[in-house]
């Protein structure tokens, strides 16, 4: 048996896991210090915002609708192996243009180019009017609506039970976990094969793939290999309205300026709670990111501009989380370490981890066939 150890369990690596254990004649180990989906998967919305990205071509653009795709594949999947359900919106991701959007935003024009685009590609993606957004969606009541992009074949998904939706279906396959236990380094045996060190043990490994987010910084250092991922804060809210907004039969994730709004349990009951996010806040002269207040209600009033119903809810919960962010190069990082053969990393997907763990988790098992065959 080849032994790949995984160290990390968000999204990514839960992912990663999950595809890996499709294939035969692999051990497969997945370690974290702490339990599935605790750190940035934990505090991230699961909005997909795959088809109605402004990517029109390569590995971005390929990775997304590839993500898209085996979604739509793996939630029946993992649905079926863990006789449980996972949250996952089927109505689309509607996105306000706004009269008052920053310049760098697109207009209609651009918009109803691209759906011409993802028309040629074979996808679905609707430049609707102003009328057309108050008919579908009455909950949205802002003066400065222009109109709104409808991807119907974009998703939204609750990334904590995915994630652990994930890892069962993955250990119901075979892959062994290792929760609460922290690596501390990675090395050579010599024989060529890796040993990863942890406080409890040394084990080696034929295969080893970093998807530790910020905490893959630290060990590919022990490396020599100098990868830069650096922490940026999200903040978002819970509110309970007790009924849905809208018309109860459509609910997709709306979002406008940046900001969310998402049914809660979509696909499985009409929602009654909401989610609401998120910040962007970046570290200070300190390297320090205490969670600003003002940033977090700014969000939420701006959600209340575009649904002003929102304000008659309840805020029952808030939290916050970091995303890893690569510094100085694009986001992800999904690629075998120079001058070590054996160990891949996948992290540094900033905003985009949930979305894109599908697509890095198969980049993963090509890169490890490619180089096994």
């Amino acid at each position: 048996m080849t032994r790949v150890v995984i160290i990390g369990c968000g999204v990514v690596g839960a992912a990663i896991a999950y595809e890996l254990s499709q294939v035969s004649g692999l051990d497969i180990l997945v370690i974290d210090r702490e339990y599935p989906a605790q750190a940035a998967t934990g505090a991230a919305l699961g909005v997909l915002m795959g088809i109605i990205s402004q990517k029109i071509k390569g590995k971005a653009w390929r990775m997304r609708h590839q993500s898209i795709e085996t979604y739509n594949r793996w939630i029946p999947e993992i649905e079926e192996i863990t006789k449980t359900r996972i949250p996952f919106n089927r109505q689309g991701v509607l996105m306000l243009l706004m009269a008052d959007a920053p310049g760098e935003y697109w207009g209609v024009s651009q918009w109803q180019d691209l759906a011409a685009i993802r028309k040629t590609q074979g996808w679905d993606l609707q430049v609707w009017d102003a009328q057309q957004v108050y008919s579908s969606c009455p909950q949205v009541q802002h003066p400065g609506v222009l109109g709104a992009v409808y991807s119907p074949c974009d998703r939204q998904l609750d990334p904590t039970l995915l994630t652990q939706g994930l890892i069962q279906a993955a250990q119901y396959r075979g892959v062994k976990t290792q929760f609460g236990t922290e690596v501390i380094k990675i090395g050579y045996l010599p024989n060529g094969k890796c040993v990863v060190v942890t406080h409890q043990s040394e084990m080696g490994a034929d295969w080893v793939v970093i998807a530790a987010g910020l905490g893959s910084s630290a060990l590919t250092a022990g490396l020599q290999q100098h990868i830069d991922i650096r922490p940026v804060l999200g903040q978002a809210i819970q509110v309970r309205l007790g009924h849905p907004l809208g018309n109860s039969q459509f609910q997709p994730a709306l979002t406008g300026n940046d900001v969310h709004i998402v049914p809660c349990n979509g696909g499985i009951a009409p929602p009654t709670d909401y989610w609401i996010g998120a910040t962007v806040e970046f570290a200070n002269k300190e390297g320090e990111i205490p969670p600003n207040a003002e940033l977090l209600q700014s969000v939420y009033s701006q959600a209340i501009s575009f649904c002003p119903e929102l304000a008659q809810a309840e805020i029952i919960k808030q939290w916050s989380g970091l995303r890893p962010r690569p510094e100085g190069r694009p986001a992800p990082i999904i690629e075998k370490l120079p001058n070590c053969d054996r160990i891949f990393i996948a992290s540094g997907h900033y905003r985009n981890g949930v979305l894109l763990a599908p697509a890095t988790a198969i980049a993963i098992r090509e890169m490890i066939d490619s180089v096994s065959s």
